[in-house]
């Protein structure tokens, strides 16, 4: 009997994008949708990385400036700008919000020994944050942990601004 084995490398899908001129991706199974930036209803005394919530068919979605989040200057929407609609595990609750980034590029198939481990790397961001470094040609692309990338007080301010809009909405 002749047996082939099969050497195939699992692949994963990053979702890549820009935030300013640098190149981030995330796992592609965390994104939801990618949507037009629509109308921001902003929320008082938030964060500056918390830019307020929008009108997702009927839900309320609180908004992150990913940007502001990662210390680079905020994002003036343009043509380019999207929000990547992502769930994000905490404490086994999936909480939706969106992230606006400064352009979506394009999905990524990776083997996961593609994907290098980033404790040596210097940058100006918070490398828990950081699940890995993918090399594309001669730039190289910061895959993040989303799960890890907001803390558990942001989180709540998400959901407490999601409840807040919902229950204003309601009353009205």
């Amino acid at each position: 009997m002749n047996y082939e084995i099969d050497t195939a490398k699992a692949l994963k899908s990053f979702l890549s994008f820009k935030l300013a001129d640098k190149t981030f991706a995330l796992e592609v199974e965390k994104v939801i949708e990618i949507i037009e930036v629509p109308k921001i209803t902003s929320i008082p005394k938030a964060p500056a990385h918390m830019k307020g919530v929008i009108n997702l068919r009927g839900q309320v979605l609180p908004l992150i400036d990913t940007c502001v989040k990662f210390g680079l200057p905020a994002i003036e929407p343009d043509l380019n700008t999207c929000i990547i609609v992502i769930d994000l595990l905490l404490k086994e609750k999936t909480i939706r919000f969106g992230a606006m980034v400064s352009q979506v590029l394009e999905v990524l198939e990776k083997e996961e020994d593609h994907i290098h481990a980033s404790p040596s790397i210097e940058a100006n961001y918070n490398l828990e944050f950081v699940k890995g470094i993918i090399k594309e040609n001669e730039d190289f692309i910061v895959v993040l942990d989303i799960d890890k990338t907001f803390s558990v007080e942001e989180v709540k301010l998400m959901k407490n601004a999601n409840e807040k809009k919902t229950e204003t909405s309601k009353t009205k």
